[in-house]
């Protein structure tokens, strides 16, 4: 299989470093992952980016729902890439829309400009998009590093036939990372099926109270097991 970088998503600080001594490659920061994510604060960054020694890439999204932003919004992503690149965060993950579910690439393009050198990861936004394949070449075009998919679908696995696609189509242009309803029975799959090099999960479990979930380092122990081994 060999090398295969593993992204833990991540909500706070006690789980980003429980991912890294589990043996995560990278962490993608976030807050609320029970609406898909938003921006975490200032203070959880600066503890993650001071405590951690593997990379931590930062979600910009400043609500939930749709991923067509308002000029306020679009201001306010503007100002948290800057707090994140003054930071030492190692990239940033974001993902903008137009009304017509294409990528709006001025906005993306703007807010690539302002996050240099950091890197670029584009989010399930793009399973959003109406054609998956233009969308990935507009990606390409605007040097975007990493494309967070599902493959169009709820979950990367159910996806994995148009992931290996977007694979196949990128080649070696930018990097394809599936995300979404990875766990320990079926990343191995995942990643040998599509032919990924890089992976992304949350590694997350019901909790015991029954409220919500939350990060599970023995879940995430499995699923690294799972590609490791």
């Amino acid at each position: 299989m060999g090398k295969i970088i593993f992204e833990a998503c991540v909500e706070s600080i006690d789980s980003a470093i429980a991912a890294e001594i589990a043996g995560a490659d990278r962490i993608e920061l976030c807050s609320d992952l029970e609406i898909g994510g938003i921006t975490p604060s200032y203070g959880l960054i600066k503890s993650a980016t001071e405590k951690l020694s593997i990379p931590v890439n930062v979600l910009i999204r400043p609500r939930g729902g749709d991923f067509v932003y308002s000029e306020q919004e679009f201001e306010v992503m503007k100002r948290d890439i800057l707090l994140c690149r003054d930071s030492g965060v190692n990239g940033i993950v974001i993902g903008i829309l137009l009304g017509n579910n294409t990528i709006d690439k001025e906005r993306t393009f703007e807010l690539i400009d302002i996050a240099q050198p950091m890197s670029i990861t584009f989010h399930r936004a793009f399973d959003e998009t109406v054609s998956p394949i233009e969308a990935l070449e507009t990606l390409i075009n605007l040097k975007v590093d990493r494309l967070l998919t599902s493959g169009q679908t709820t979950d990367a696995y159910s996806g994995k036939d148009t992931i290996k696609k977007l694979v196949d189509y990128a080649k070696d242009r930018i990097i394809i990372m599936p995300g979404g309803g990875v766990n320990e029975s079926n990343i191995a799959e995942i990643i040998k099926y599509t032919g990924v090099k890089e992976i992304h999960g949350s590694a997350r479990t019901k909790n015991q109270n029954g409220l919500g979930n939350s990060f599970s380092k023995e879940k995430l122990t499995s699923m690294l097991k799972a590609i490791k081994n």
